[in-house]
């Protein structure tokens, strides 16, 4: 077994400062000479290394010239998720807990749901409102806002309708993480999708509020002429219309309107 061995002053990553010696405590950073025709290299440019890093000082070695081995307790292992690959978790000394604190509130979502015209975003405003003269700091993720920009590539097709409701569910997950009250008004037409994004976030932080206002009034109402566009043939896919709605089953508030 051929250890690796610091062959470069160790740098403090707080001080940015060189120190001697061979070894490299875990909040320093260090250079190894790692003799390349031992790992079963071949000298050209697609060689590629990951990297694992330990909680504690580790030893570092290659046995048998082919592979590299980290002793250490709670070792973080690179990961793969999604199409993302060799990516690390890495944890902040500052978490949820501490920013709540900071903003004397807890973080969570609110997910306003409902079809087109039932008033989602006129309560979003409200609550964003009160909450905000009760000294609590909010932000409302508009289904129409977010699409001016974060997912402005997105169609409403029922494969991008779910890619959109995902990319808001995972932004309002970091504002929640953040110590933020979330407020996401968005029509979210698919039960499996707003459960989805339920499933980010801890038991009782997220808090789904249907908009139970039937069709006819929301039809009535048309605040942005969609209706009539979508009876006209004008507008393919309209929720209520020739795309379903599928209301909440377990939802923790409702709100009604007859």
């Amino acid at each position: 077994m051929a250890a690796l061995k610091a062959v470069r002053p160790a740098i403090s990553c707080s001080s940015s400062c060189f120190e001697s010696g061979l070894s490299v405590p875990l909040s320093k950073v260090g250079f190894v000479k790692m003799p390349l025709p031992s790992l079963g290299f071949n000298g050209g440019n697609n060689a590629r290394f990951s990297l694992v890093q330990a909680a504690e000082e580790s030893t570092v070695a290659i046995p048998n010239g082919c592979a590299a081995v980290i002793s250490g307790e709670n070792i973080r292992q690179m990961a793969t998720n999604g199409k993302a690959m060799n990516i690390v978790w890495h944890k902040s000394s500052v978490g949820k807990i501490h920013r709540q604190e900071l903003l004397q509130q807890k973080g969570c979502v609110i997910w306003i749901t409902g079809l087109s015209g039932s008033g989602k975003s006129t309560l979003a405003c409200a609550l964003s409102q009160a909450l905000y003269s009760r000294g609590k700091l909010t932000y409302i993720l508009d289904g129409d806002n977010v699409r001016h920009g974060l997912n402005r590539d997105l169609s409403f097709k029922a494969e991008d309708r779910a890619e959109n409701i995902r990319r808001i569910g995972e932004v309002a997950k970091l504002f929640a993480d953040a110590g933020i009250i979330c407020i996401a008004s968005v029509i979210s037409p698919y039960r499996r999708d707003r459960d989805a994004c339920r499933a980010l976030l801890p038991e009782g932080d997220f808090i789904e509020v249907f908009m139970n206002v039937p069709l006819k009034i929301c039809e009535a109402r048309d605040p942005k002429g969609l209706y009539k566009l979508a009876r006209a043939g004008k507008i393919k896919g309209f929720t209520g219309i020739d795309d379903p709605y599928e209301p909440p089953l377990n939802c923790e508030v409702s709100i009604w309107l007859d």
